[in-house]
């Protein structure tokens, strides 16, 4: 009856996590024994588990390949030429862009230019029409005298 309430104790701290390496000895002995308290019996497959894991290993043969080696000035060389050939055709290709965006540039500013422009004539064609009501009324006023 002590050792199942200390069994109880240990079990209380062991689900905790602070239990010492020795009461946690004593849990795996308590439970691998023939007798153990009814209501603890829950608990016996899970140190039982712990005991059995604790033996077994991995048999079987693991093949290592070896590493091949790589050769560092081959990918040296590589980069350089890499590079080398960014630069050289990357002049051309940033110049081209350059003046691409340039362009752009230039047409979003006429194309702007050109709307105020549509815009003030739409301003000015209103006014003719007056000017045209004008020109009728001169024309009958000198048609009748």
């Amino acid at each position: 009856m002590e050792l199942d309430k200390n069994i109880e104790k240990l079990l209380e701290k062991y689900f905790e996590a602070t239990t010492t390496v020795a009461e946690e000895a004593t849990l795996r002995d308590y439970f691998a024994q023939e007798h153990v308290a009814t209501h603890l019996e829950q608990y016996r497959p899970m140190f039982n588990y712990f005991s059995s894991a604790k033996e077994e290993r991995y048999t079987k043969q693991v093949p290592l390949k070896p590493r091949k080696k790589l050769d560092y000035r081959w990918i040296s060389a590589a980069a350089a030429v890499v590079l080398a050939f960014g630069i050289y055709f990357g002049a051309d290709s940033y110049q081209s862009y350059h003046e691409q965006k340039q362009a752009e540039y230039a047409y979003q500013e006429t194309k702007k230019a050109l709307s105020l422009l549509a815009e003030n004539f739409g301003k000015g064609t209103e006014k003719m029409a007056y000017l045209q009501e004008f020109e009728v009324a001169k024309a009958k006023v000198f048609n009748e005298n």
